[in-house]
């Protein structure tokens, strides 16, 4: 059941990082307060390099292996599934932190396992 490979995730990384950066402006983010906004440009900011520097397909600069960048990826959506417990955001802050995490949890456990020959 785990389709989610390597290049598939290369393909999501760059627009996942671009909207992390745009959808809080686009959406109204923030009624919780600032941190809402910035915790997600930052993050955004973040993915955006990690991903560059990712050894995928569509990595510039491989210093950062695959497994490496999962793991990131993983703990993100940790932060993102908790930091509206955290912070008290509330309404669409939480939603959208929430709905994110759940997204970044699944595409990681979809990861299909490289074959190394």
């Amino acid at each position: 059941m785990r389709f989610v490979t390597k290049k598939i995730h290369s393909l999501l990384d760059y627009p996942v990082a671009i909207a992390l950066i745009l959808l809080p402006f686009l959406i109204g983010l923030g009624n919780s307060g600032p941190l809402a906004i910035y915790i997600s440009v930052s993050t955004g900011v973040a993915a955006f390099v990690l991903t560059l520097l990712t050894d995928h397909q569509l990595g510039i600069y491989p210093l950062i292996s695959y497994r490496l960048h999962l793991i990131v990826d993983f703990l993100v959506a940790i932060v993102f599934i908790t930091v509206p417990f955290i912070l008290s955001f509330e309404g669409l802050d939480a939603y959208y932190y929430w709905i994110n995490g759940a997204a970044v949890l699944l595409v990681v456990s979809l990861n299909k396992p490289e074959i190394v020959d």
